[in-house]
Formats: structure tokens, C-alpha cells, sequence
């Protein structure tokens, strides 16, 4: 096979896929570009500046998606800077388009119609907000301007809700265009094409669909990995935000409290400049009778208007019985104070009466008034002496210092919450590339893997192999230590195996060495402990064909039964060979001597099962030992035990050995015909064998006649099924 071709061609194949969804996120981000564009230019009030976003996340995921809709707003900052504020608000729609694509919300039409609430919540309702914790209300200029005018001209909204209800409206139709308008490209875009355009970034072989399911679903005892991921990132994440809001709140609130103090300074002074000391009685003489009072007047509120953020601006005189106006500008909610006319002195200019009585400098002021919280800056006006006379004061609302601390802040949020989701979008996918689906990988071959046969481990290291892990980092190095581990348990396995395979073969010689040991003591029974086991073994499988104790005959159970059938009568071993091979009945004594065999077999097992760690095969030995004399109304030895008393292999074992004993030639008899034996067997049923075991072994009487007529003829002689033969039982073993 030629490796360097195949490795060429993978990599031609993934430079145009790489192409391929390039070409189609560039598209999407072109859409994002024209789309509102072309509706500006033909004076359609929608934005439709996220078609191309919602695109990229339904057939993209996540992070193409969040990438566009983070990429749209960076863009659009060229033609308005405060676009990029709203970045959180294209990150949450690419998010929760890939999350409802991911449904099948994009499926069906009358689905895709569900979907067009939400985002119209994301950019109606939370953008209506953020606006306004950026701009605050008035109502601005921008495609829902006019719609809002025309509700608060109505007089039932005010312009909070003027422009929150415009806001809802013009998104709800924006979004419901822009979803039917990412359905119908879906519908056209070839089924064959869309799974190219899924961003993934495989460092293994792929996994299908149900795999990467059941790898998101993988059942951890507490936290999964990713989870812990997740969250790690977002708490790190949450007290950098927390640490940099804090930070540049109290930053930009001194940096704000500068700023405003220096406009205010600037105000002071320069109106300071305006007033002649030396005519500070006719100004308030005169008032605005005096040669240059309207003209002053004039040019201090050109001052205030040219620093939007001054709210007052006054010329004070202060004496010992009170306070002396000058001048005093009217606002839209407070009238100035007449010229000459005394006022009492305000409760937080207490502190600096006597400064300002003085005429000394007076450091600005930031307190409660009677006109709400203002920083007030003082600027002396001197004479021509040099002597401080009045003061020119300006006054800026703290309130306008608490908004633009929060437009500020708003700005920082914004910013930040788009960043975030960005940059968790790219962790959760390079986490899920690099490390979450490579080890869910393992652990589900790991779990799949099959011991239990040769074929099965082949395909499980097979499929263990194809994993083809490439991260280039300790999980990577992790997987080849799986790999090697895992062959390697595999092949010492395998040789476990065989070498167990050895020993039960050893095992099961053993076991017919000594069967036959005991079994050339009788002359009598020639084939014996061979063709029994060949029935038993025949009957467990007919039982287990017809279903009988599905939680007994168990493949353990078959061959612990069958192994050790040979040596249900190893207690002969104990039996005198004259009472074993004496060609006529036994007399009573010489009986009850034959049937101890069944005792001492026990007693022989139970010896040998104290010399082994696991005795599995020997006890059901011991059971074949002692009770395959039992008979099913309970009229047999040793225990008289009855119907399911006896063990089940020792019901299996009476059925054996009798039907042997029956077709069997021995020196006191002819052997029965294969048809008598049967015959007796079946009249047996329900007295002295068990009805089920009896009937299945005479249904298989073909199977039977089958082994029978095998050890025929391995053995040339000896077992030979007679046409006429005495209808006796062996008188050794039933008198």
C-alpha cells in the first residue's frame, strides 16, 4: 500500500474542504454586508444585519457563527463606532441559532416561524435596553426614530417605552424576514453539501452522529469533564470581569470627576474674566438697565452653551448678612434670581463661609443642594486693586457624572460579554477536539470491548486502533499507551486461554484415566463412563433447546456437568472385586456393600475438592457421585431423596446409567434391545426418573441410537443390542 499517496490525498481532500467552508463563511459574512446596505439605500426601515450570522451558526455551529456575528459588528464600527457595543447582542443570536438548529427548529417552516420571538427579544427587547443604558431616552435618530416620535406624540408612552415598543416592533418584522430569508437559502443549499459546512476540527478518526450523542451524554459520576471546563472558564473569566469593572469604574469615575471639574473650572474662569470688578455695584444697581449687563449676560451663555454639561452659571457676591446676586441664568426648570437681590447662603457653603466673605480660593465643591447633588467651582473676580469682590460660579449635576460612569460601564459590559462568548465558543471547541471527544472515544471502545472471544477482542483492538488519535499532547500519548496496553492484555490473554484450554483437556484425561481405573476393576461394564457422558451431555442439550431452567443449564453448568460425568462411579474404587465381577445377584449384604459406592464417591470428591481453589465442576461431580441412585418417588439410595430433592444432574445421570446398564452386556446378562430400553425408560417416567428428562431423552432417539452404535464400533465388540434378551435390571445396582 502506498502510505505517502494515501497521506496526499488526505491532505488535497482536507485543503478543499478548508476552501470550501471558507468560501461559504466568507459569503455569510458578505451577506451580513450587503443585506443592510441595500435596505438603507431603498429607505426600507429594517436591518437585516443578521442573515448571514444566523446562516453560519445553523450550518456552521457555534463558533462560525459567533465568529460572523462578532466579525459584522467589527466591521460595521467603520461607518458608526457604537456598533461595536452591540456585538453581545450578534453573539447571542448566532448562539442561540446554532442551539435551535441543533433541534430542528430549521427543519420545517412552521418551526423556523417559532424561532422568530426569540431573536426578536435578543434584538428588540435587550437591544432596546442596551441603547438605552448607552444613549439613554430621548428619542434619536435611527430606523425606529420615527415610529417612536409618532407613539410619544400619542401621548400614552412615555420615551422609555415609545422607544422600547418601536424598538420590539421593527425587530420583530427585521427577524421574521431574516429567518424566512436563512430558511429558504437552507432549502436551497444540496443536502450533500451541508455536512462539509459544520466546523470541525478532528484530531482523531471522526465520529458519527450517535457517537458524538452518547460522548455529550456520557454519564459521570459527578461533573463531567467538560462541565468542569466550562465552568472553570467562566468563574476565571467572571472575576477578570469582576476585577476590570470594578477597576474601571472607580477609574473612570475620577477619571469623569477631573474631567467635569476642569470643564467646570474652565466655565468659572471664564466667566470670571467677563465681569469687571470695579463695576459690581452697577450690575447690581442696574441690573439689566447697566451699559454692558445684556451683553455679559450674553457671552456667559455662550459660555454655557458651548460646554453642554454646565448646568448653572451665576456671578455671587458673598457679604456677613447674606448673599448678593449679580447674575443668574435662567434653565428650562429654574428661573434665575433678579440682579441686587439677596438670598440666604446655602446649608453645604457653610464650611467656606468665611473663605468666601473673604474672597479667598475655594477648592470645588461636591454636595447636595437645593437643587440636587452639583460640583460647583468658584473663580474670584478682582478689581482693579487686586481685591477679590464676587465670584463666578459654574455648576454641573453629579447625576450627569453617575450616567456617563454607566454609559461607560454599559460600554465595558457589552464589549466584554461579546468577547466572552466568543472566546468560549473557541475554548469549548478546541476543549471538545482536543480533549473531550478523543477520551469519550476511548471510553466507549473501552466499555464495547468484548473478552469473551478470540473474534471479538480482534475487532475491539481493530476498532480501538482506528481511533487514530493525532492531538500531539499527553492524550495523544495516553491513547498509545491504551493501544499497547490493551493488545498486549489481549495477547496474555490469549495465552491464558490456550493454556487454560491445556488444562481442562488435562483435566477432562484425568478425570477418564481414573474413571477407567475404577471402571477395569468391573469386567462388567465395558464403555460405561464414555457413553453415559455422551448421553448426559446429550439430554443438557435437548433441555436447554426446550427452555427447561434457562437459569440452571447455564454453558458453565453444561460442562461441569458433562466433564464430570465419568466419575459418578469413582466409589467403586472402594468396592471388593469379587462383589464388583461376581456373574450372579448379590446377596443383601453384598448389596448394601455395592451400594456404598455412592457415599464413598462422595467422600472421594469432597477430599479433592479441599486440594483446589475453585471446585465448580466437582461438586456437580459429588452430586453425580451420591445421588444418580435416587430414584424420582424417592424409593432409591442413598438419601432417599424425591423429585426435585435430587439434583438436577443426578436426575440427568439416573436416565444415563440405567438406559447403559439396560442395552449393555454384562457376565449375569444379555443386553435389552435398543426398543426394550427405550420402552423401559419411558415406563420409568414419574416413578423412578424424572417425566421431562425421561420423555426428552426417548424424543432423541435417533442421538442415542447414534452414540450407542459409536462405541459399538470403536470397541469391535462388546456392546451388542440383542433381539431377544432378559427383561432383568442389573441385579448389581437394582435389587
Amino acid at each position: 500500500m502506498d502510505r505517502s499517496r494515501i497521506t496526499k490525498s488526505a491532505d488535497n481532500k482536507g485543503r478543499k474542504y478548508l476552501v470550501f467552508q471558507m468560501a461559504f463563511f466568507a459569503g455569510a459574512i458578505a451577506i451580513n454586508f450587503i443585506l443592510p446596505r441595500t435596505a438603507t439605500a431603498l429607505n426600507i426601515p429594517l436591518y437585516l444585519d443578521n442573515v448571514g450570522t444566523l446562516l453560519a451558526a445553523v450550518l456552521g455551529g457555534y463558533l462560525p457563527g459567533i465568529f460572523v456575528g462578532y466579525l459584522n459588528n467589527i466591521i460595521n464600527m467603520r461607518g458608526n463606532p457604537g456598533n461595536a457595543y452591540y456585538v453581545v447582542l450578534s453573539t447571542m443570536i448566532a448562539a442561540m441559532g446554532t442551539w435551535l438548529g441543533s433541534k430542528g427548529y430549521f427543519e420545517k417552516f412552521r418551526k423556523a416561524v417559532l424561532t422568530i420571538p426569540v431573536f426578536a427579544f435578543i434584538g428588540g427587547v435587550l437591544g432596546s435596553i442596551l441603547t438605552y443604558l448607552l444613549y439613554g431616552y430621548g428619542i434619536g435618530e435611527g430606523i425606529s426614530s420615527s415610529f417612536a416620535t409618532s407613539l410619544l406624540s400619542s401621548e400614552r408612552f412615555n420615551a422609555f417605552w415609545a422607544q422600547m415598543a418601536s424598538d420590539v416592533t421593527i425587530d420583530l418584522v427585521d427577524k421574521a424576514i431574516t429567518v424566512i430569508l436563512v430558511y429558504i437559502i437552507l432549502k436551497a443549499i444540496p443536502d450533500r453539501l451541508k455536512p462539509g459546512l459544520w466546523l470541525t476540527g478532528w484530531r482523531q478518526a471522526p465520529m458519527t452522529k450517535e457517537a458524538l450523542l452518547d460522548a455529550k451524554k456520557n454519564v459521570t459520576r459527578s461533573f463531567s469533564l467538560r462541565s468542569k471546563i466550562v465552568t472553570i472558564i467562566t468563574v476565571i473569566m467572571f472575576c477578570v470581569a469582576v476585577v476590570t469593572t470594578i477597576i474601571s469604574y472607580f477609574l473612570f469615575q475620577s477619571f469623569a470627576l477631573k474631567q467635569y471639574t476642569f470643564s467646570c473650572t474652565s466655565a468659572a474662569r471664564l466667566a470670571s474674566d467677563l465681569i469687571d470688578g470695579d463695576k459690581i455695584g452697577e450690575y447690581a444697581s442696574l441690573g439689566e438697565a447697566g451699559p454692558d449687563y445684556m451683553r455679559i449676560e450674553s457671552e456667559l451663555e455662550d459660555i454655557r452653551e458651548g460646554n453642554p454639561d454646565i448646568e448653572f452659571i451665576y456671578v455671587y457676591r458673598f457679604l456677613e448678612d447674606g448673599v448678593q446676586v449679580l447674575f443668574d441664568l435662567d434653565t428650562p426648570e429654574v428661573k434665575g434670581v433678579d440682579p441686587g437681590n439677596m438670598i440666604e447662603l446655602e446649608k453645604y457653603l457653610e464650611p467656606c463661609r468665611e473663605d468666601l466673605i473673604a474672597g479667598r480660593e475655594v477648592e470645588p465643591l461636591l454636595d447636595d443642594t437645593m437643587y440636587g447633588p452639583l460640583l460647583t467651582v468658584f473663580a474670584p473676580v478682582y478689581n482693579s486693586a487686586g481685591e477679590s469682590v464676587c465670584y463666578a460660579a459654574a455648576d454641573i449635576k453629579v447625576e450627569d457624572i453617575r450616567l456617563s460612569t454607566l454609559n461607560y460601564m454599559t460600554k465595558v459590559f457589552s464589549l466584554f460579554m461579546g468577547f466572552y462568548i466568543f472566546i468560549l465558543a473557541l475554548l469549548i471547541w478546541l476543549v471538545d477536539y482536543h480533549l473531550i471527544f478523543p477520551i469519550a472515544a476511548m471510553t466507549m471502545s473501552a466499555r464495547k470491548f468484548a473478552y469473551d472471544t478470540e473474534e471479538g477482542r480482534d475487532k475491539s483492538v481493530e476498532r480501538l486502533q482506528r481511533l487514530d488519535i493525532a492531538t500531539g499532547d499527553e492524550i495523544e500519548n495516553l491513547y498509545e499507551s491504551l493501544s499497547k496496553t490493551i493488545a498486549e492484555t489481549v495477547g496474555y490473554l490469549e495465552d491464558v486461554e490456550a493454556k487454560g484450554e491445556e488444562i481442562a483437556h488435562m483435566q477432562n484425561g484425568l478425570i477418564y484415566v481414573l474413571a477407567d481405573m475404577v471402571e477395569s476393576r468391573d469386567k462388567n461394564t465395558g464403555d460405561h463412563v464414555r457413553k453415559t457422558a455422551a448421553y448426559v451431555r446429550l439430554i443438557l442439550t435437548k433441555m436447554r433447546e426446550k427452555g427447561l431452567y434457562p437459569d440452571v443449564l447455564t454453558d458453565e453448568y453444561v460442562e461441569d456437568v458433562a466433564n464430570s460425568a465419568p466419575l459418578h462411579d469413582v466409589g467403586k474404587i472402594m468396592v471388593s472385586d469379587v462383589i464388583l465381577n461376581k456373574p450372579g445377584r448379590l446377596t443383601d449384604e453384598e448389596f448394601a456393600i455395592m451400594k456404598s459406592h455412592t457415599t464413598a464417591g462422595s467422600r472421594i470428591i469432597e477430599s479433592a475438592m479441599k486440594l483446589v481453589s475453585d471446585s465448580g465442576y466437582l461438586k456437580e461431580a459429588r452430586n453425580l457421585a451420591t445421588y444418580h441412585h435416587e430414584r424420582w418417588d424417592g424409593k432409591g439410595y442413598p438419601k432417599g431423596k424425591a423429585g426435585e430433592e435430587i439434583p438436577l444432574s443426578a436426575r440427568i445421570m439416573a436416565v444415563a446409567d440405567v438406559f447403559d446398564a439396560l442395552v449393555s452386556r454384562r457376565s449375569y446378562k444379555e443386553p435389552f434391545t435398543f426398543e426394550k430400553s427405550m420402552e423401559i425408560i419411558k415406563e420409568g417416567a414419574g416413578s423412578q426418573f424424572d417425566a421431562s428428562i425421561a420423555e426428552i431423552f426417548v424424543e432423541s432417539a435417533e442421538e442415542v441410537r447414534e452414540i450407542t452404535k459409536a462405541h459399538e464400533s470403536a470397541l469391535g465388540q462388546g456392546t451388542q443390542i440383542f433381539s431377544e434378551a432378559s427383561a432383568e435390571e442389573d441385579p448389581k445396582e437394582e435389587k
